[in-house]
């Protein structure tokens, strides 16, 4: 290949010039790559699946809360109670790695001031203290399995609170995916206000207004999480949520009568401090942290899958022909939600 002339810098060495074409005293414009579109912008960066992965595993670990809860319900346990116990479990695990994550020197380059400690705390009081107290709240109410699908609408709040105060860009196309879950819900409201209607509303309520406040969790984590990083932002919110739930438990008076729930109670109580709460609080803001609130929150269509399965196998809750209707529409509708969602705008026509 003949190189142009010698340009200089003044540095001692000379870097090659632009070719040029000998029949005109032009620049020759390089070639442009045959399978990238004329006036398209380059290709995005492929997909973190294992941030996709880690979303999904996290998804699956946190649809067991619902049963665990449910199961602890049956063992005599109220709300308040369950959440005490959720969190005098997880808390201990979470300073511990927050302890051992400090001896070891690992917040080099993070930002640990108070006014971020101080936010992480009210970030995590808001999502793993307010959101699960409501959600817990409607479960005395509904189905394990009519609370994931009624909770995992929380994508299209997400959507629409990082449009109003995040600065997020609106895509219409999302519009009929919304709608679409929506009918699956009001398929499976409409039947158990057929065959149980007692709190219906109550708990259809509570758990939107969880979903809802989950939704601003994730946003307000995110921004968080770039200070803090992953690993030091989950064990100070957490700890945060577990100190404000085990003090409300204490002011409400559920603390005393805690001696006197059975062995399972307890053992339910462990399992959903650790399997529903530790390990999906690590993976679900490790996957947010990478690939995003957005692109989180839709991965819940696997959680949604495990939670009916667990709901009925362990649970016994019923499965009928409107059930596999409104899942098929909710979870359809949240697929659709997703590709509308991460689809790339159509590129403008370059500028003559």
């Amino acid at each position: 290949m003949r190189l142009g002339p010698v340009v200089r810098f003044g540095f001692g060495r000379g870097v090659p010039g632009p070719e040029r074409d000998p029949m005109a005293d032009r620049t020759v414009t390089p070639p442009q790559n045959p399978s990238q579109p004329r006036g398209q912008a380059p290709a995005l960066e492929r997909l973190d699946w294992i941030g996709f992965g880690i979303a999904i595993l996290g998804s699956v670990l946190f649809s067991t809360k619902g049963v665990f809860i449910k199961l602890a319900y049956a063992e005599g346990a109220t709300a308040d109670q369950v959440v005490a116990l959720r969190m005098i479990v997880a808390v201990p695990i979470y300073l511990a790695i927050a302890a051992t994550a400090l001896a070891r020197g690992r917040t080099t380059g993070l930002t640990l001031t108070p006014r971020t400690i101080v936010a992480a705390c009210g970030i995590g009081a808001l999502g793993y203290f307010l959101a699960s107290y409501l959600d817990f709240l409607g479960l005395e109410f509904v189905t394990a399995q009519y609370e994931r699908l009624v909770l995992l609408t929380y994508p299209f709040f997400t959507l629409a609170l990082g449009v109003w105060f995040f600065g997020d860009k609106m895509r219409w196309g999302v519009i009929p995916a919304m709608a679409l879950s929506y009918m699956g819900i009001v398929t499976l409201f409409g039947w158990n206000l057929a065959v149980n209607p007692d709190g219906l509303i109550e708990g259809t309520l509570l758990v939107l207004a969880a979903g809802l406040v989950f939704a601003l969790y994730q946003h307000l984590a995110k921004r968080a999480m770039t200070h803090l990083g992953t690993l030091m932002f989950t064990c100070i919110a957490m700890t945060s949520a577990g100190a404000v739930a085990i003090a409300y438990s204490g002011v409400r008076g559920s603390l005393d009568d805690l001696t006197g729930l059975t062995a399972n109670a307890y053992l339910y109580g462990l399992a959903l401090g650790v399997v529903g709460t530790v390990l999906p609080s690590f993976f679900l803001n490790n996957a947010i942290s990478r690939i995003g609130a957005r692109a989180t929150a839709t991965m819940g269509n696997f959680g949604t899958v495990a939670t009916i399965f667990l709901a009925v196998t362990i649970l016994g809750e019923a499965f009928t022909v409107y059930h596999a209707v409104g899942t098929a529409l909710v979870i359809a509708g949240a697929i659709w939600f997703s590709r509308a969602e991460r689809r790339p705008r159509t590129p403008r026509p370059p500028s003559l």
